[in-house]
C-alpha cells in the first residue's frame, strides 16, 4: 500500500492520508458500520468511549481476518454532532498510534442512528498485499 499525498493540494487536517493505493491482487476486508456498544449490550454515555468501542469492534473483525489497524486503508466515521468530532478524533488517533502508513479518512455529521443513545459509528476497509 502507498499513501498518496499530491503536493498540489493542502496537507490533511489530521492523522490521515488523502488517498491510499492498493496493489493488484491485494486481499480486502470491509466492515459494516460499528456502533459504540459492547458485547454486554452496554452503551457508554461519552462519544469518546463509544468511538473506542467502535474501533475495538473494527479491530476484532480485522483480527479474525489476520489484519490490524496497520492494514486499514480507509476509515469512514459518523458522529451526531460537531461537539463529538474531537472525541472521535482522539480515539482514532490512539487506535492508529504506531501505524506508519495512515489510512484515508472521512468524518461526517449525521442526524442520528437507529437508537438515540448512539453518538458514533465507524466502518473500515483494510487490505493486505
Amino acid at each position: 500500500m502507498r499513501a498518496l499525498a499530491p503536493p498540489t493540494i493542502r496537507p490533511p487536517f489530521a492523522r490521515y492520508a488523502h488517498g491510499v493505493e492498493v496493489p493488484p491482487g491485494a486481499r480486502l476486508v470491509v466492515t459494516s458500520g460499528q456502533l459504540g456498544i459492547g458485547a454486554d449490550g452496554l452503551v457508554p454515555e461519552s462519544a469518546e468511549a463509544q468511538a473506542d468501542l467502535c474501533l475495538a469492534n473494527c479491530a476484532a473483525i480485522l483480527a479474525e481476518a489476520g489484519m490490524g489497524p496497520g492494514d486499514v486503508i480507509r476509515i469512514n466515521a459518523f458522529v451526531t454532532d460537531r461537539a463529538h468530532m474531537a472525541a472521535y478524533m482522539a480515539a482514532r488517533d490512539r487506535w492508529l498510534a504506531g501505524v506508519d502508513r495512515l489510512p484515508a479518512s472521512t468524518l461526517v455529521i449525521v442526524s442520528g442512528f437507529t437508537r438515540p443513545e448512539f453518538l458514533v459509528e465507524v466502518e473500515v476497509t483494510a487490505a493486505q498485499a
